[in-house]
């Protein structure tokens, strides 16, 4: 089965040599998405909540452009510039999966904007 490109101008366009979603064999691997609002292409907010809120949202956005949801999502990975930040982050990120969230890993990373706090990719499967 071929691969497709995933692309939605309801997420940030890449900046780079990527894309944000590639679905191949029934698996779709979302790029790295951090909390930029792709209407203003700027940062969502300076706190951890807001910007795990829009982080998300992009993530939510690109999953759904390849038609599947956030429950079909089976792995997550968090980076946080900022361990501190995990249980705000936390308190969004379960709002976002009411019922049986993915399997997830949560690490403290340096990220690509000095304001960034976070940074999500994720592995979801067609059922």
């Amino acid at each position: 089965m071929p691969r497709e490109v995933i692309r939605t101008p309801s997420a940030p366009q890449p900046v780079g040599p990527y894309s944000q979603a590639i679905m191949v064999n029934g698996f779709l691997f979302v790029s790295g998405q951090g909390a930029i609002d792709p209407n203003s292409g700027q940062l969502a907010g300076a706190d951890i909540q807001s910007q795990t809120r829009q982080t998300l949202t992009n993530v939510r956005n690109i999953v759904e452009a390849s038609g599947l949801s956030m429950r079909d999502l089976v792995r997550v990975s968090v980076y946080l510039k900022n361990m501190k930040d995990f249980k705000g982050m936390n308190e969004v990120y379960k709002s976002f999966f009411p019922d049986a969230p993915p399997a997830r890993t949560t690490i403290q990373a340096e990220l690509p904007l000095p304001e960034m706090l976070i940074e999500i990719d994720a592995v979801a499967q067609r059922g």
